[in-house]
């Protein structure tokens, strides 16, 4: 197997011993014994041939014999225009002779004219031979048995041949299998390979080689240079190659991260487009519960559905920076989102977004508040209602019968006395009516569900309430008709009746009030009713006296009627209520009042405990607060302060956002003690000015400030390391910016901002100013950041690549053609990045132009957006 590194600097020995001859003696004898020999000149023949048909070709033609072919000077002149890729003078197409030396001459004029000596070896030719000798020692160094020290015995073994090819392209070459003592196979090997994948003709036979004791230098020298052409072609063409592949692959990372934010904004945008409906939506519903389960949809879309959005957004702004900066570093055009999709267009969505989520948190509460006023309201209704229509049954029958027409004097007047009663009793109820009406009204302005049936059923007690007015008139005529006709009445019994009918009312009002909903929101609240019922106890004493003064009055009549033997007709003939009834409402009464008391209580407990919770949710809530401004301020701060090296400032903030992260603990503490106070149904604390959605907010943009910082600070890496700009330099910047920097709001106006430049050492007119001003500012928003500031330093003091550089490399893969073919492509760059080229580049519409030509230099300052792909 060859060793490609083991010294080649070996003697050579012959039985044993080793021989030394001096090579400069060795070369001289030679010389003189090739100058008398005939085979040296027909191989020098050969040779020439072949290296003029290597470069006719390209012309479509060739020579067969140099004497005879050249002799007119036609080819002659053609081979010079190939070599030199110039025009020569029109040669002359006569067939005599003096046509052929004309055009013999302009040949020689034309070589003469390049500076290059047809007689003797002048010193850069020497230069030219040794140049070539140290390639070739350099590309055959590593091999064994290959030792390049002249053009002649050095390459008989045909060893040092296949050396160059195997050293430029390994593949075509199993250099392992060849052997020394084989010259023949090594160079015919050499020498078909050589014509057949690297285009150089085969200019000498093996045998002539071998069978020579010194093969021709010249020769050789022809060969050999071929093959150094052949190889610095293709190395120019592999760095042509790898600028290309460079430039194409930034474009390509650049398209892929736009791809990415047009799908992530997109994606965005449609969620928010989706979700603002929803939130907009205002239909009520029906029910508490049913409003209830939309608080807890919202509760839901809030701790669930709308976090990982906000990174997103973050995310979205975050990539957007840094696909920028990578643009400015690669001297590509900004990048500009499709239309809607600008971080602008977004950030107004979000705004849009949370202005919708604000509004639809209200209206939610706004209307279980609603609806619990309005089930309130509708008990309220069905129980005085009930009551109302409690009383008047059988009030019409009452009032419609005619009892007075058959009765006496005294039956009259007492009929007379309980149709008093009665309207004593009607007028009471008239404010129950009012009531009853008013809560339909109220219900009816608060869009209650049923308002139908409340409607309907206030229609009919009204009605019913005009019709008993009308009954009660209509039989108070016909009693006091009648009445002038009788006279004996009971006293007694009127008076009790008098007294009956509004302690009877009291109570039944009593009863009702005890009976009575409410709904409180604070402590204050449930001790007014507290205090309320106290003040209602208090006046019980006196209700019952007048209650035992009530019954006093029966027990009189019944003690007059006994001693004077008077038989009674039965019930007092003035009221239906009974001294049993006034009785049973007391008692009633007396039971409802501990009731009323526990109630009450009750309600008094809950309220402290609301109260409780508020105090609770309000001393969390005044420490993360001024936390949250204190972390933004210290975010503020630190982004317009340059402390270490970049990597520092970048490790502490990273530290810093972890700290932060570290505390959201305190914040999912918070969201549970309000989901408690929601729950309870508390709309209001007076304890803390901070509600949850202020906190949130503020969680919100101090998560969403950090992250900016953090790559705020990555960038200005990317921009350290991408042009070459130290350490001090980036203080120097930052000191400088922070001076001019006067609200320390990390970016300054345009006044400002002439006077850092002049600070900075730029003479600046007002053109200049405005050009520089296009750069750092192209969206016309008058304040110019650090970034920016540091972007454009950067520009002005390194260097990069650019169209022309692009353009050049593709005319190195081209052959100087000012088009290119798709083979040529992806024979040169690797096959993605030549199928993007081919892909993208314009066809090639030249007057020079062959089928499938492509126009590079449209595609390479395309890439620079000096023009569109």
């Amino acid at each position: 197997m060859v060793d490609y590194h083991a010294s080649n600097n070996q003697a050579y020995s012959s039985g044993g011993q080793s021989v030394y001859m001096d090579p400069r003696e060795q070369e001289n004898d030679w010389d003189r014994d090739l100058l008398l020999d005939p085979a040296w000149e027909k191989q020098q023949r050969k040779t020439f041939t072949a290296w003029c048909n290597s470069h006719l070709r390209k012309a479509g033609t060739q020579i067969e014999n140099i004497e005879e072919d050249f002799r007119d000077g036609l080819k002659l002149m053609l081979l010079l225009e190939v070599i030199s890729g110039e025009r020569l003078p029109k040669p002359e197409r006569g067939k005599m002779r003096v046509h052929k030396i004309n055009n013999v001459n302009k040949a020689l004029d034309f070589i003469a004219s390049k500076g290059v000596k047809l007689v003797s070896i002048g010193a850069e030719e020497t230069s030219a031979k040794e140049g070539l000798l140290l390639w070739c020692q350099r590309k055959t160094a590593p091999y064994k048995n290959v030792n390049v020290q002249n053009f002649h015995i050095s390459w008989k073994d045909g060893l040092a041949f296949n050396a160059l090819i195997h050293r430029h392209r390994p593949e075509l070459i199993d250099y392992d299998k060849l052997r020394k003592d084989d010259p023949l196979t090594n160079l015919n090997n050499a020498f078909e390979v050589a014509e057949k994948y690297l285009d150089i003709p085969k200019m000498m036979d093996a045998e002539d080689i071998v069978g020579t004791l010194r093969p021709d230098e010249k020769a050789i020298m022809t060969y050999v240079s071929c093959f150094y052409h052949a190889f610095s072609g293709a190395q120019k063409a592999e760095t042509a190659a790898n600028r290309i592949c460079k430039v194409l692959a930034v474009n390509q990372e650049n398209e892929h991260l736009m791809e990415d934010y047009e799908k992530l904004a997109s994606d965005l945008l449609e969620w928010i487009r989706r979700t603002i409906p929803w939130l907009e939506n205002r239909a009520p519903e029906k029910t508490m519960a049913e409003m209830q389960q939309k608080l807890e949809d919202f509760r839901d879309y809030r701790r669930v559905h709308k976090p990982p959005k906000v990174q997103e957004k973050c995310q979205l702004e975050i990539n957007f920076n840094t696909l920028q900066t990578k643009l400015r570093l690669s001297n590509r055009p900004a990048f500009m989102p499709s239309e809607g999709r600008m971080v602008s267009d977004i950030n107004g969505s979000w705004h849009n977004l949370e202005g919708a989520e604000k509004g639809y948190e209200e209206w939610l509460l706004n209307e279980i508040r609603r609806l619990e006023r309005l089930d309130h309201l509708a008990e309220k209704f069905r129980q005085k209602a009930t009551i109302h229509e409690s009383w008047t049954d059988g009030k019409e029958a009452m009032l419609t019968q005619k009892d007075y027409e058959t009765a006496s004097l005294s039956e009259v007047k007492a009929l007379l006395r309980k149709h008093e009663a009665f309207e004593s009793d009607l007028a009471a109820h008239q404010d129950r009516v009012e009531q009853i009406a008013a809560i339909a009204q109220e219900l009816n302005e608060l869009d209650y569900y049923d308002s139908p049936s409340v409607n309907a059923r206030c229609q009919k007690i009204c009605e019913q309430w005009d019709a008993l007015g009308s009954l009660t008139q209509s039989r108070r005529e016909s009693l006091e008709r009648t009445e002038k006709q009788l006279e004996s009445i009971d006293e007694l019994y009127l008076e009790y009746a008098k007294r009956a009918a509004p302690f009877n009312n009291w109570m039944e009002g009593a009863m009702e009030d005890l009976q009575d909903m409410f709904i409180v929101h604070n402590i204050d609240e449930i001790q007014g009713l507290i205090t309320a019922h106290e003040q209602f106890k208090s006046t019980l004493p006196e209700a019952n006296k007048e209650r035992e003064a009530i019954q006093a009055i029966q027990a009189e009549v019944q003690k007059i009627a006994q001693y004077n033997g008077i038989k009674l007709s039965g019930s007092n003939p003035y009221t239906t209520i009974t001294p049993k009834s006034i009785d049973s409402k007391w008692d009633k009464v007396e039971q409802l009042v501990p009731k009323r008391d526990q109630a009450l209580q009750e309600e008094l407990a809950k309220q402290q405990s609301n109260d409780h919770l508020r105090r609770k949710f309000a001393s969390q809530a005044n420490i993360v607060g001024p936390w949250i401004q204190t972390k933004m301020e210290e975010i503020g701060r630190i982004s317009i302060e340059m402390n270490g090296t970049l990597e520092d400032q970048l490790v502490n903030l990273r530290e810093y956002e972890q700290s932060i992260i570290e505390y959201k603990p305190n914040i999912d503490q918070l969201e549970g003690d309000h989901q408690l106070i929601q729950e309870a149904l508390i709309f209001d604390n007076k304890y803390t000015s901070y509600t949850m959605e202020h906190l949130r907010v503020g969680w919100e943009q101090l998560l969403t400030t950090i992250a900016r910082t953090i790559n705020e600070i990555e960038n200005q890496i990317l921009t350290r390391d991408a042009k070459g700009i130290s350490q001090e330099q980036l203080h120097e910047y930052r000191t400088s910016f922070n001076h001019f920097d006067k609200k320390r709001t990390g970016q300054m106006d345009t006044d400002n901002y002439r006077a850092l430049l002049v600070a900075t050492g730029n003479s600046l007119g007002d053109a200049e100013f405005n050009r520089i001003m296009g750069i750092v500012d192209p969206n016309n928003s008058g304040a110019v950041t650090f970034q920016a500031f540091i972007d454009f330093m950067s520009r002005e003091t390194t260097d990069t690549d650019t169209a022309d550089q692009v353009i050049a490399s593709f005319k190195i893969l081209a052959a100087d053609k000012n088009f290119i073919t798709p083979e040529e492509l992806r024979r040169e760059l690797p096959p993605d990045q030549a199928e993007y080229c081919i892909a993208r580049m314009a066809p090639y519409t030249g007057p020079d132009a062959v089928p499938g030509a492509l126009d590079y230099m449209s595609f390479s300052t395309a890439l620079y957006g000096e023009s569109d792909l």
